[in-house]
């Protein structure tokens, strides 16, 4: 009869550390394998059982059963003499590799590439983009983003978070603004359509036809938009865009309107209008914050699911576009919900802050009213 061996003998924190490992999408085969027996031993099920289970030889079984008895944990990562890939560059070599990437630029150009890092380090182009990625270094990227000096920032800051996280009680929080500019473009040829294997296709070059002015207001609770496009974007169409919202919300409910600090939204027969319909109550975003406007997130979604693709041969085909997709958006709104709090955008900004300063002290300091008169002279 077949000898029966006793359970290995796994301590629960060891039996954790094994389990983790196997749910983890980056542990090595090899390691999963000898976990597998580990655990299978120590519920106790013989050997031959295991081998079978597992499609592997009895030997093994018996090996990593009697490994784990003698040299523990340890052993299950250990790598045979003469196995494995062996690390070719030491951490030197990684460390002067990243600050490379960090603190220098290559002879007339603006940022690094595999290849021309490689060239320089004398390593593979391989052996650079591994490094980068462990590191979270993206050379090639870059994002826009500009840091506001409005010497009312934090009080303009928390006035628009505070709608957002709170939006008072019987009242409507609209994110109003314009998007100018919008160019209605006929493409030279037509694209060639989407396919197994090929993406769809457009031509670089185009006929402008025009333009046209959007503008719109975001009800942040439903996430529906009312928007209306004009020829041009001055304080007149501004105006009529504001006696839309007025017809368009009846009654006395109060409308908080947040905007950004553009001249349209800042002439005085603005302010007079508004001073005469007391329900719509201004809250203006600090300067170079447009990001904190949501509207602009909506901006975002007309522009990549509508206009950037699309082939107009008229201004009024791109405002017949504009206006289908503002009706296709409001049968089945989507509200963006706003999450990041004023303690966790000035964490961020001060950081932010800081780097600028050590770059070019002075950047980053609120601009009075005395220090754009010096600049304009």
């Amino acid at each position: 009869m077949p000898r029966t061996l006793p359970a290995l003998i796994v301590n629960p924190e060891d039996r954790e550390d094994i389990q983790r490992w196997l749910n983890a999408h980056g542990t090595p085969q090899q390691v999963t394998l000898r976990s597998r027996i580990v655990l299978a031993a120590a519920d106790g099920r013989p050997d031959s059982a295991i081998a079978r289970e597992l499609d592997v030889n009895r030997k093994t079984v018996v090996l990593w059963r009697a490994r784990f008895a003698a040299e523990g944990m340890e052993s299950l990562w250990q790598v045979a003499p003469g196995r494995g890939r062996k690390p070719s560059y030491g951490p030197e070599k990684i460390k002067a590799i990243v600050e490379a990437t960090l603190q220098t630029k290559p002879k007339g150009m603006t940022q690094w590439s595999c290849r021309v890092m490689a060239e320089r380090q004398g390593v593979g182009k391989s052996t650079i983009n591994n490094i980068w990625r462990s590191h979270n270094l993206k050379p090639h990227r870059t994002k826009t983003f500009k840091l506001s000096r409005d010497p009312r920032f934090l009080e303009k800051l928390i006035d628009v978070v505070g709608l957002y996280l709170n939006p008072p009680q019987q009242a409507l929080v609209l994110c109003v603004d314009e998007k100018t500019q919008i160019q209605a473009l006929d493409r030279t040829q037509p694209g060639l359509p989407l396919k197994k294997g090929r993406c769809g296709t457009m031509t670089h070059d185009y006929k402008r036809n025009g333009t046209t002015t959007l503008f719109a207001a975001l009800e942040i609770l439903q996430g529906k938009v009312i928007g209306q496009c004009y020829e041009r974007h001055r304080h007149q169409e501004f105006l009529r865009f504001l006696r839309r919202l007025d017809q368009g919300f009846p009654g006395t409910m109060s409308l908080h309107l947040v905007m950004d600090n553009y001249g349209t939204h800042n002439h005085p027969k603005v302010h007079a209008w508004l001073a005469r319909h007391r329900r719509f109550i201004p809250h203006f975003v600090p300067t170079s914050s447009s990001w904190l406007n949501l509207v602009e997130r909506w901006f975002g979604e007309l522009t990549s699911k509508r206009i950037r693709r699309g082939s107009f041969g008229s201004v009024e085909d791109l405002k017949h576009a504009i206006v289908e997709f503002l009706e296709v958006w409001n049968e089945h709104p989507k509200p963006f919900v706003w999450t990041a709090t004023v303690e966790s955008i000035l964490e961020k900004l001060t950081r932010c802050r800081q780097t600028l300063e050590r770059i070019q002290p002075g950047c980053s300091q609120p601009r009075t009213q005395r220090t754009r008169k010096q600049l304009s002279s």
